[in-house]
């Protein structure tokens, strides 16, 4: 049964599907040269109007071929009926003209070879059903008058047996003809180098973005959690004594709650509907939230000294936002992991933002964001290397300092 696998597989009718859909297509083709031969036979007509005639034909028979709509039709058809694994046009980028005649060289194949298939099983296939009935009893008078080469209408036996042959020939030309398509399609339907850069782009920039939203989301959520534990225990401790500060601290859970729900529904909305395009973008801390961060890091426990030259006002965007996120990283930090004040200084200068934060840090394990490792501090050296700057985070002298450098003159 093996030799006759291909006959009964489901691929090869998929791609006689996609082979018999080219010799619908070739239809038009075929009526306008039916037309244009009618034309030129008949009557005889003035010269000009035949060169119109031809200039209007060949326009109709090539423009199809090289419209970069065809060329997503058949790479649609080929993904669906030959099981090729092809990619779609990247949008927005301009075919280039050796990509256009590859896709019109495969939708002419496309065309010919299945307009030549559609006559074959036109012509074939009722004649072989025609010598294989006559061995029946079937429409006997149908051949029985008839000469077929070398063989004749009383040559029942040889009629059938070619009968039965011409369609086993017809079946494997059709499944080699599909097999050698799904082998062409990549080559010629495949996108072109300037498109396969395009697409590592695109799928770059995506990876850049959800690279993102992760850095938003984990720094924001792990400030609100924070905020929220230390409150939550000091509320705790004074619950019978000092109801006022179980008031503020249950005040400070909630904001830090509510914004955090406001950073994680906004990374939701980009992650869940991208193709709705992008959505608005979440209102973006900066610097000039500075003191709403301090003050928020101080209701939970943590006291910090700060001390900013310059006015934030002035930064460019982007640079504002990832400072914002690194002092909200370096206080969540010194409130997880460190004791005593932390001495936080800001400097904005004609051309770089200069941050430090210092603290003392408890005499613990390895803790993550500290000592070179975790992700609050792989979090930080990517904000600072995708703006060009400069991080330095380590003990210094018994403590634990980090050191950040952002360059703006160029960001502006």
């Amino acid at each position: 049964m093996r030799p006759l696998a291909p006959l009964v597989a489901a691929s090869t009718w998929r791609r006689g599907v996609f082979l018999l859909l080219g010799g619908v297509l070739v239809l038009p083709y075929v009526l306008l040269v039916v037309a244009f031969r009618q034309v030129l036979t008949g009557p005889p007509i003035p010269r000009p109007l035949v060169l119109g005639l031809l200039v209007i034909a060949v326009l109709i028979a090539g423009v199809p071929l090289l419209l970069n709509g065809s060329r997503a039709l058949e790479i649609a058809a080929a993904r669906a009926l030959l099981g090729v694994d092809l990619p779609d046009p990247a949008p927005g980028h301009r075919t280039d003209r050796e990509t256009r005649l590859r896709a019109a060289l495969w939708i002419a194949t496309h065309l010919i070879v299945g307009g030549l298939l559609t006559f074959a099983l036109l012509s074939t296939v009722p004649m072989s059903l025609a010598f294989i009935a006559q061995q029946f009893g079937v429409g006997a008078e149908l051949v029985r008058e008839e000469r077929f080469g070398p063989l004749d209408g009383r040559d029942t036996g040889w009629l059938t047996l070619t009968g039965v042959l011409l369609l086993v020939g017809l079946g494997y030309a059709v499944a080699g003809l599909g097999a050698l398509a799904a082998t062409m399609a990549p080559v010629l339907l495949g996108p072109a180098q300037a498109e396969r850069i395009a697409a590592l782009e695109a799928r770059a920039a995506r990876l850049a973005e959800r690279n993102r939203l992760a850095r938003e989301l984990h720094d924001s959520v792990g400030h609100a959690l924070t905020v929220a534990t230390l409150q939550a225990g000091a509320a705790r401790a004074v619950l019978e004594t000092d109801p006022e500060f179980v008031r503020r601290a249950l005040a400070a859970i909630e904001e830090a709650g509510r914004s955090a729900m406001d950073d994680l529904d906004h990374v939701l909305g980009v992650l869940r509907e991208p193709e709705r395009g992008r959505p608005a973008p979440a209102p973006q801390r900066t610097l000039a939230d500075l003191d709403r961060l301090v003050a928020e890091s101080r209701g939970a426990g943590l006291t910090v000294d700060a001390h900013r030259t310059g006015d934030p006002a002035t930064l460019p965007a982007v640079v504002s936002r990832e400072g914002y996120r690194i002092v909200q990283e370096g206080l969540t930090n010194a409130a997880r992991h460190g004791r005593g004040p932390v001495e936080l200084r800001l400097d904005v200068g004609p051309d770089a933002l200069e941050l430090e934060l210092v603290n003392e840090v408890l005499p613990a394990p390895r803790r993550p964001g500290h000592g070179g490792g975790g992700r609050g501090l792989d979090g930080m050296r990517e904000r600072v290397l995708l703006l060009g700057g400069r991080l330095t985070a380590g003990p210094e002298d018994g403590r634990w300092r980090i050191g950040v450098r952002l360059p703006y003159r160029e960001a502006r």
